[in-house]
């Protein structure tokens, strides 16, 4: 079977995703997309007409985020007419999925040369998300033709699942709040240290201007009690009416679990952040980076999908980690570096405590909790931070894996390489 390698991965810096205070919050996101994607084709020199096509992930597809984006995103980028694309939803995992495919084609052998990568401005999403509420429109899983879902599979807010969790697993606010300080901590130094330098690329405007060119999000100056004196970002959320029958957030939790009293753990300094932002991944077969000169970084080892309990949403990751190591042949201790997505603290408190994992090898750089989670572009995201870390540390695999609404999660296993094998 043909590898599938990984030759290069950037994404843009990422923005507040708040209209009015974050850097990128004005721009289409079509613009972002296009930004990486051109950055991808000018490192590379990539003749755009042999790229077969371009697999892109977006999770609110709706308003300016609507339509294919990842063939819209390519001919804004300048991309020949023969570059074709498309884009998919897989909620949070879509940044992963969307590599996993192109991986997947290049591996059986149909395409040569695929882009994979996400965008996401929750900037616009969330506004978006007030406007049909002030209308009167339902959440998505909250209309009466899911009515019958939420009876068998009743799904509740993310925020309000990652304190349900945290209750059942007996974790403490402290142990959560430490996860967010790690990640801001160690973001910190990555940032000053440069670690992103080779894979941040900047956005600039129709002028040529710089518009972003580093992360905006992170709050190196976190302490300890900052974190501890912050409220719960999710205790009203919980006891909000959402239909006209009373339904709550957590009752929708207690259908199927009645006797759990959620505690609410999470607030803004251990939960993921706001924020826009694109990422682009080239993946190739050994025959065309042979013939177009270029140097492949990683071997995409395994890929692997894994459903969970929608009601608790958040707990896909730890079986999806096994399921990836067991399809690639190898053991948790084969794995050098780990991402997991840092959707709320206790989650991937509960993936390194469950995998009985040294949080010196897991989320090195931080993660989503002092970086952002550009929904539809973290697992692209992810993907560049562990090969650039991988190569900066000269280790071997690494792992990414990300919870998923629905109760889904995605995973995936790189190899690090510095030439081709087959």
């Amino acid at each position: 079977m043909p590898q599938a390698y990984i030759v290069d991965a950037v994404r843009t810096p990422r923005g507040i995703g708040k209209q009015g205070k974050g850097a990128l919050a004005h721009m289409h996101p079509q613009h972002l997309a296009a930004t990486v994607l051109a950055a991808i084709r000018d490192r590379n020199h990539l003749d755009t007409a042999t790229v077969d096509d371009i697999i892109w992930s977006v999770s609110t597809q709706d308003g300016m985020q609507a339509g294919d984006m990842g063939r819209m995103a390519a001919l804004d980028a300048g991309y020949d007419l023969k570059a074709s694309g498309t884009t998919l939803d897989r909620f949070c995992g879509g940044g992963i999925t969307s590599v996993a495919l192109a991986a997947a084609q290049v591996m059986s052998g149909m395409e040569d040369c695929v882009i994979a990568g996400g965008t996401e401005m929750m900037s616009l999403t969330a506004q978006m998300t007030r406007d049909k509420m002030a209308a009167g429109l339902k959440p998505p899983m909250m209309g009466s033709h899911n009515a019958r879902l939420q009876t068998n599979h009743p799904q509740s807010h993310q925020g309000v699942c990652g304190d349900a969790i945290a209750t059942m697993e007996g974790f403490t606010r402290e142990e959560l709040d430490e996860v967010g300080y790690r990640s801001q901590q160690r973001a910190a130094t990555a940032i000053a240290e440069g670690r992103f330098a080779g894979s941040v690329v900047p956005v600039t405007d129709e002028s040529g201007a710089v518009v972003l060119e580093r992360d905006e999000y992170p709050r190196p100056e976190t302490t300890r009690g900052a974190l501890a004196g912050l409220e719960p970002a999710f205790t009203r959320i919980a006891d909000m009416p959402i239909d006209q029958d009373g339904t709550t957030f957590r009752g929708l939790v207690n259908r199927k679990y009645p006797d759990l009293d959620i505690q609410h753990f999470h607030h803004a300094g251990n939960s993921s952040g706001v924020v826009d932002g694109a990422a682009a991944v080239l993946l190739t077969s050994a025959d065309y980076g042979r013939k177009h000169g270029l140097k492949p970084r990683a071997r995409i080892v395994a890929t692997a999908n894994m459903g969970d309990d929608p009601t608790l949403m958040l707990n896909a990751p730890v079986p999806a980690a096994k399921k990836v190591l067991e399809k690639a042949g190898l053991t948790k201790d084969d794995i050098d570096l780990w991402e997991i997505n840092e959707a709320f603290a206790v989650v991937a408190a509960k993936f390194v405590r469950d995998l009985q994992l040294d949080w010196d090898r897991v989320n090195v750089n931080g993660g989503s909790i002092a970086l952002g989670h550009p929904i539809g572009a973290t697992g692209s995201i992810l993907i560049g931070t562990i090969v650039d870390e991988l190569e900066r540390q000269g280790k071997r695999y690494g792992l990414v894996t990300m919870c998923a609404a629905g109760g889904m999660a995605p995973a995936i296993i790189v190899e690090r390489v510095d030439d081709w094998a087959d």
